[in-house]
């Protein structure tokens, strides 16, 4: 079974930049990975095999909520069911540190990963009007997410 293992080294932060740059439309960049690992941010990586790192998440827990800052699958591993346990863990994880709820932003077109979320307990609950950047064109909203824990 695959397992999350937090990053404690921002060196790691150029690699995930660079893997969610492979996968994603709107990747972060490695300045914001560095920051979240420097900063109050749990980052973690879920393995496949001890050194095979198949996804990123961003974590913030503040007091009983958690805020999923970001969550990926590289590429190859995308529509094979490592999103949903990697999100699985992810809610294990902040439940056991005394988190009651999680909380996400998500893009209005990201519909993949909105069906994934609602099919983990997430409900919708609210939106936030032109949040999102976009290549070429006007902002897009983002969908407000909940799950309890």
């Amino acid at each position: 079974m695959a397992e999350l293992r937090r990053i404690v080294d921002s060196v790691a932060a150029e690699a995930i930049a660079s893997a969610e740059a492979g996968s994603c439309a709107h990747p972060w960049s490695a300045a914001m990975y560095a920051d979240s690992i420097a900063g109050q941010d749990l980052v973690f990586a879920y393995h496949l095999a001890p050194e095979q790192a198949i996804g990123f998440a961003v974590l913030l827990q503040v007091l009983d909520e958690a805020h999923l800052q970001n969550v990926f699958v590289c590429q190859p591993w995308q529509r094979q069911g490592h999103g949903r346990q990697l999100l699985q863990q992810l809610m294990q994880y902040a439940a056991s540190q005394g988190a009651s709820r999680m909380l996400l932003e998500v893009r209005e077109s990201n519909h993949a990963a909105r069906q994934l979320y609602l099919s983990c307990g997430f409900s919708e609950t609210g939106r936030r009007k032109h949040y999102y950047r976009t290549a070429d064109g006007p902002r897009e909203h983002a969908i407000l997410m909940e799950a309890p824990l």
